[in-house]
């Protein structure tokens, strides 16, 4: 009789739940550091010299930038979790996508927000 599991159970499930709530609380501190350096960097520049604005200007235009890049992708990798939140209400938590097996507790540890197993994105 096969017996392989088709779910992680409810004590599991809340294992990974706390898992994903922690890292998504660092994810949304991080997220609101990156905007406000997206908007902290648009305060008036010293007028010392044109040549030092210019510079200071390009500067905090390329900081705005690389802020603005790494906001984006941490707001991506918020939505994962939330969306790993989710799956873990309805019980789905775990479970590729492709093989419909549970994918490893070791990887769901590295990656949380993983909907695939290495099987899975191997395919």
């Amino acid at each position: 009789m096969d017996t392989e599991k088709v779910r992680y159970s409810d004590e599991e499930l809340l294992e990974f739940k706390e898992l994903i709530e922690n890292k998504l609380a660092k994810a949304l501190d991080e997220y609101e550091r990156y905007r406000q350096t997206m908007v902290g960097n648009q305060q008036d520049i010293a007028d010392t010299s044109p040549t030092f604005k210019v510079l200071e200007e390009g500067a905090s235009t390329l900081n705005r930038e690389e802020a603005a890049r790494l906001a984006e992708r941490q707001r991506q990798f918020i939505q994962h979790l939330q969306a790993a939140l989710k799956r873990i209400e309805n019980k789905t938590y775990g479970v590729c996508r492709v093989t419909g097996k549970l994918i490893p507790k070791e990887r769901l540890r590295a990656v949380p927000h993983a909907t695939l197993s290495i099987e899975g994105k191997q395919k």
